[in-house]
């Protein structure tokens, strides 16, 4: 997403990306949400300019975002596998699973790294990080919102119904009209 806006300095620029993380993960389930991600990466390593600032290519890959970047993946599947686990979903619900794969998974892979390719230490890094929170649990508030009227709106499209085909949830063969 080429719109970006890099506060104080910091090195990692606000993005909606991570909205896009989540509603995968939320949406598609574990497996094709991560796939969603991969293929998302995979396209920025190939030079498409689908970063912030229109950035692309190798490059990206060592830079300070490099760990958040590994985090769409992991945080995608995160999110999906908690999410497939509910009976029912909830806005609480996905909204809990967001923070979590969304945000903690994220910031536990970006941070460390961040730390590692500046060369801050990484309390620093955690500190300068504590300014995308805010934005990070809205993006989370929005996610769970899309997502819940998503599935009401279109239940085919719920998280829950995938999984390991069993007989239980193995597609029935609609009558002959």
């Amino acid at each position: 997403m080429p719109g970006a806006l890099a506060l104080f300095g910091n090195a990692v620029p606000i993005t909606l990306q991570t909205l896009g993380v989540m509603l995968a993960g939320a949406l598609l389930g574990a497996w094709r949400g991560a796939l969603a991600m991969l293929t998302f990466l995979a396209l920025v390593m190939a030079g498409l300019p689908l970063l912030s600032g229109g950035r692309g290519g190798p490059g990206v890959f060592v830079g300070p975002s490099a760990g958040y970047l590994v985090g769409f993946v992991v945080g995608a599947a995160v999110i999906g596998l908690i999410v497939q686990r509910f009976e029912a979903l909830s806005f609480w619900r996905v909204l809990a699973a967001c923070v979590v794969g969304g945000m903690l998974v994220m910031y536990a892979l970006g941070i460390p790294l961040q730390s590692l390719v500046t060369g801050f230490s990484l309390r620093t890094v955690a500190t300068g990080s504590l300014m995308y929170l805010p934005g990070d649990l809205l993006k989370a508030v929005v996610a769970a919102s899309v997502t819940v009227g998503v599935v009401r709106a279109y239940p085919a499209a719920s998280p829950l119904r995938r999984g390991p085909r069993t007989p239980e949830n193995q597609p029935t063969a609609s009558p002959a009209a």
